[in-house]
């Protein structure tokens, strides 16, 4: 058994207080292999970024930082005549403190298990089923707020997805898995956020004196179409792209029993570029819409909340990191 681990040092503080994303197992990125049997390909990746900045009596100003970051991706994918099937598990942390006698925030937070089965039906074609489920491990709070409210914490919010459909695979570097028949189960297992209605389960019910009459739900089932699109590439045959790593995924999912037109989207991208045998760097972008999920309006980060702004908005994540890798 042959193991690589990878360790990421990253050059630039302020680039990498957000761990770098690891996006899809699927990903031709994940080129580690540490072992291989009669059908199974299995692989693992260890990810860690660590940043830090000290400053005594410095004239130019700033404030002191640390920031830590770590990722873990591990495949297994099994393929033997006219059957395959794709597990993977992703789990990502990341802590910063910026200034004297402040606390750690968090970063990033993940849990992203899928796994899919598919059996051959015709030349790029494979009658499949997906289970995903997503969640994350610590208490999430909003930092723009002045109490620094708890705004998600562990299986608050989870999302367990089970479709079945056909999926497209007409090259190495294309999948298009659809899914007309998919469940999608939404828990929020903290009391106090489903009484609030958070992630669109039905919140607590009050009367005219504000007294509690019914807790709000801690779950929610939906019903709809599903679409999970892939392409990923790193064997460019370009000149200017030959040291060029470039993976993009979309998940689509609506809702057949309300509101079928507003769309869950999730769309993600990384592209890593290798300097030379040490130095990479990493571009990560991730949009979310989400109906369900209701944001506060922050302008400029200046804690200027609208009266009446809190609403379903498109989030956005980037990610830019330069690294020194060393394999051994």
């Amino acid at each position: 058994m042959r193991t690589k681990v990878t360790l990421l040092l990253a050059l630039i503080a302020y680039m990498v207080p957000v761990m770098s994303q690891v996006t899809e197992p699927e990903a031709a990125l994940r080129t580690q292999k540490i072992d291989t049997i009669e059908g199974w390909k299995k692989g693992a990746v260890i990810g860690i970024n660590l940043a830090q900045t000290s400053l005594t009596n410095w004239s130019a100003g700033g404030q002191n930082s640390v920031a830590v970051g770590g990722v873990v991706s591990l495949i297994a994918n099994y393929a033997i005549n006219k059957s395959v099937w794709d597990n993977s598990l992703d789990i990502g942390y990341g802590l910063m403190r910026q200034g004297k006698g402040t606390d750690f925030i968090k970063t990033d937070d993940k849990i992203d298990l899928l796994s899919k089965y598919g059996q051959k039906a015709g030349k790029g074609w494979y009658y499949s089923a997906l289970l995903n489920f997503k969640t994350q491990m610590t208490v999430g709070k909003d930092y723009n707020s002045a109490d620094t409210a708890t705004i998600s914490n562990f299986l608050a919010p989870a999302y367990l997805l089970g479709a079945v459909g056909m999926d497209y695979k007409p090259n190495a570097y294309f999948s298009a898995f659809i899914a007309p028949l998919t469940g999608k189960l939404t828990v929020v297992n903290d009391q106090n956020l489903a009484d609030a209605g958070a992630f669109g389960v039905d919140p607590a019910v009050y009367d005219g004196n504000n007294i509690l009459l019914e807790h709000g739900a801690k779950s929610k089932s939906e019903f709809g179409a599903y679409l999970r699109a892939i392409y990923s590439k790193n064997d460019f045959k370009q000149e200017l792209l030959k040291d060029v790593a470039f993976t993009t995924k979309i998940d689509l999912f609506t809702n057949y029993l309300k509101d079928p037109q507003r769309i869950d989207v999730s769309w993600e991208t990384q592209i890593a570029l290798k300097v030379n045998k040490y130095i990479t760097v990493n571009i990560n972008t991730h949009l979310l819409y989400d109906y369900d999920i209701k944001i506060k309006k922050d302008e400029n980060n200046n804690n200027i909340i609208e009266p009446g702004e809190i609403k379903d908005r498109i989030q956005f994540k980037e990610i830019l990191a330069v690294g020194f890798s060393y394999k051994f």
